[in-house]
């Protein structure tokens, strides 16, 4: 089974998170912050990845810890639930539109995180949450699960924008840690991920 759960518990945070990569997209997301709740939910719809997260932060300060500590966690379960990587594709890409906007993320599940995140959000950004901040989430996921990700955002609602880019790298993801009965080993000249 490609499961894992996490628990992380930091002065500014504590998170506990299971994930199941072979799930049905079925999500229970708490994290005090409504428009990441939703943003998370769609990702483990499109990604077909079981999720539950359960986050309390010091949201009174302002919700970059929250998310940045739940890219974290959800980076680590990703890595633990991919393990060796012994059967995945490996590498996938999605393009996803909603309304103006587009995101295309292409990644390589390779055990090398890494982000290039090309496009912008207002100075406020999307439900609130500052622009940058997504962009940081998920450079705190990829370099915690081992995933080289370009993420690639055009659009003018930063809802739109922001709900695209987390359907993609979901679609993405899922097309990446798909097993593929031909590969049988793991997808890499060296031997290991």
């Amino acid at each position: 089974m490609r499961t894992s759960e996490v628990h992380r518990a930091t002065r500014e945070t504590d998170i506990t998170l299971s994930l199941d990569l072979d799930g049905t997209g079925a999500g229970t997301i708490e994290t005090g912050i409504p428009f990441f709740d939703h943003m998370l939910a769609s990702f483990a719809r499109h990604g077909r990845i079981d999720l539950s997260v359960r986050a309390t932060g010091d949201l009174a300060v302002d919700p970059h810890h929250t998310i940045e500590d739940i890219g974290i966690v959800l980076g680590t379960a990703l890595a633990e639930s991919v393990g060796d990587g012994r059967g995945i594709t490996r590498f996938a890409d999605a393009a996803v539109p909603m309304d103006e906007a587009l995101a295309r993320v292409a990644l390589d599940v390779g055990g090398r995180g890494y982000l290039v995140f090309e496009g912008d959000f207002s100075p406020v950004g999307p439900g609130g949450i500052p622009g940058d901040l997504i962009e940081h989430f998920f450079h705190s996921l990829c370099s915690h699960a081992g995933i080289t990700a370009h993420i690639t955002v055009t659009g003018r609602n930063d809802h739109h924008i922001c709900e695209a880019a987390f359907k993609a790298f979901a679609r993405a993801l899922r097309a990446a840690v798909a097993i593929d009965p031909a590969i049988g080993d793991v997808p890499s000249t060296k031997g290991s991920l």
